[in-house]
């Protein structure tokens, strides 16, 4: 694989949403000279209303399905990208750095890898729907409105978590889930993450300080796992902030964060240059 001039971004969206919500962070990253891109997980369609018309393309997927379709999508650009994955997104992100797939990854609120033992009580309740029953590990599940606004939209008023749900809220395979809260319990979880011996590139890990469905002190526990590994890794927190923070009212402030921190490591876009017209 080959790097480029102008690097590419590959974003990668978790649960419950779809991966137009990126639509705005795709703007904003292609105006800072990336190529940038948002492929659903497998069994997503191009649209939320399709998928949601169809979700059953998404039953029984689980977490290494998903690792390997973006795996695939990142082997035919023929180019390693930079990753930014959200929720479960960012467990995926942090998959493909370790296997030395991708330049770089940012994770912004990312569901548990293997070896977190914090289980705080905002975290199961947002879990619930899926977990509450066994059968829901082969099929698809959607939440609700008030279901979301407890997941996602707790920072926000209920008029703003409600326009987030019409706008992008699809149904989700339930496989990850629960792969996820029995990964301790696994010797090979497809959740674990080699955050002591993989030597790959810079690693940013984000919580949000009132994220219910990710709590801070989740995220804070992934990051002390990376401490003795032989690369960069380093810890973002967002005062404030919930699980819609890459779509919500406040989606630009980290975004731009996450941009700050590229070019800290020397990944900044190359924007075209500007053409000035002379009329005579």
């Amino acid at each position: 694989m080959t790097t480029t001039s102008q690097p590419s971004v590959l974003f990668i969206h978790g649960l419950w949403v779809h991966s137009r919500a990126w639509d705005p962070w795709i703007d904003l990253f292609t105006s800072k000279g990336y190529i940038a891109t948002a492929p659903g997980w497998p069994g997503d369609a191009e649209t939320v209303e399709a998928t949601r018309a169809n979700p059953e393309g998404m039953n029984n997927v689980g977490i290494e399905a998903i690792c390997q379709h973006y795996a695939d999508i990142i082997e035919a650009s023929g180019v390693k990208p930079i990753v930014i994955g959200h929720s479960f997104g960012g467990l995926i992100a942090q998959e493909l750095l370790a296997n030395d797939l991708v330049i770089a990854a940012i994770a912004i609120d990312p569901a548990p890898i293997k070896g977190v033992k914090a289980l705080p009580f905002s975290q199961l309740k947002s879990g619930f729907p899926v977990l509450a029953n066994p059968a829901n590990i082969k099929r698809t599940v959607a939440l609700t409105s008030r279901e979301f606004g407890y997941s996602f939209g707790n920072a926000l008023d209920i008029d703003e978590s409600d326009a987030l749900f019409d706008a992008w809220a699809i149904p989700g395979p339930g496989r990850p889930l629960f792969e996820d809260a029995t990964a301790n319990f696994r010797r090979n979880s497809p959740a674990a993450v080699d955050t002591h011996r993989a030597v790959r590139g810079p690693l940013l890990l984000t919580s949000g300080t009132v994220d219910h469905t990710v709590p801070a002190k989740v995220t804070r526990e992934v990051f002390e796992l990376y401490a003795d590994g032989p690369s960069s890794t380093e810890y973002h927190v967002f005062e404030g902030k919930g699980h819609s923070l890459t779509m919500d009212h406040g989606w630009a402030d980290v975004a731009e964060t996450c941009l700050d921190w590229l070019n800290v490591k020397g990944l900044a876009g190359t924007p075209a240059p500007v053409t000035t017209l002379l009329v005579d």
